[in-house]
């Protein structure tokens, strides 16, 4: 906070209140912002929800029309917020979006989470215009126009607290990772749009609530990408698409073990345990949506995995070659 939140502060919107939501840290944040930042409101949960929880927990107190979902690891920019702002009041029918997201330790780059806007594969690997995998794509203004995609990044999102709350907002079983795929995934089945803002940039660190390569993450992404599949996916589709993903993941396993991460196999095999020990809650939480997932916008109809790995298309327009 003390190296981002300024940025926030310099370039806050007139008509907006900066919020920052303390899931019960034990370190001296709350004191911190007090201290130095005595305009920013605070918001103090009783216990730590998660990033999911502690983002419902908060917006329960909050009144305003829009909410920006924001890390505490982003650096925002002039006028960063005013265009994202246009384009939601010009079309009732977005649900949420994000802006242009560069890495703030390599700024000429995108950041690998959220870069130009989400998307994912028929598969349920997600990845991004502008980064998949570990690839990230330097920006040369390729990603300069508004577009429509499958998930706006939690990192920093632009969304209705009317359709989040509707919604039922981030789902707290998550924990972290994933939850804001999730949600846009119910928004896109609800008949909203995803977007991305080009004219809107921030910076992201990274890694700033949990680093890449934690065991814990590890056990997350897997855990909660197949809970995603199995509340979103349309009953015709979720079965054949599920046991593709397990095979998958399998092969992931195998291959975190040849490269010298043996720490991963256990995440993804307690991960998949996990998921599928709870299996039926999962189930109990589908809406009842039939609508064709490969109908959806941002939906890759192919294998993110065969064309990273055996085609070495390693930029997000290879894929349409």
């Amino acid at each position: 906070m003390e190296e981002f939140l300024p940025t926030l502060l310099q370039f806050q919107h007139e008509d907006s209140e900066i919020i920052v939501a303390d899931n019960a840290s034990t370190d001296d944040s709350v004191g911190y912002v007090r201290q130095h930042f005595p305009s920013v409101k605070i918001i103090q949960l009783e216990k730590n929800f998660g990033f999911a929880g502690g983002y419902n927990e908060a917006i329960k107190q909050i009144t305003s029309e829009y909410v920006v979902l924001i890390n505490q690891d982003v650096a925002v920019t002039e006028n960063w917020l005013p265009p994202m702002l246009k384009m939601m009041e010009e079309d009732e029918t977005i649900g949420a979006l994000q802006p242009r997201i560069r890495a703030h330790l390599q700024r000429t780059h995108f950041e690998y989470a959220g870069a130009a806007g989400g998307w994912i594969d028929r598969f349920g690997y997600t990845f991004c215009r502008g980064r998949i995998f570990d690839a990230v794509e330097e920006d040369t203004n390729q990603y300069n126009t508004p577009a429509e995609i499958f998930w706006a990044s939690g990192a920093c999102m632009l969304t209705r607290k009317k359709i989040y709350e509707s919604l039922g907002g981030l789902d707290e079983d998550f924990f972290a990772h994933m939850e804001e795929i999730d949600l846009c995934w119910r928004m896109k089945n609800a008949g909203y749009k995803i977007m991305y803002c080009p004219d809107s940039v921030v910076y992201h660190l990274g890694g700033g609530s949990l680093p890449q390569g934690n065991p814990f993450k590890t056990y997350l992404n897997y855990r909660n990408n197949m809970i995603m599949l199995v509340k979103n996916l349309p009953k015709h589709q979720v079965t054949k698409i599920v046991f593709s993903r397990a095979l998958l993941d399998g092969i992931s396993a195998i291959r975190s073990l040849l490269r010298g991460y043996p720490q991963d196999i256990s995440s993804i095999w307690k991960a998949h345990g996990d998921f599928r020990k709870g299996l039926s809650k999962w189930k109990s939480k589908r809406k009842g949506n039939e609508k064709d997932f490969f109908s959806l916008s941002g939906v890759y109809n192919g294998s993110i995995v065969k064309e990273f790995f055996l085609k070495r298309g390693n930029k997000f327009p290879d894929l349409f070659c």
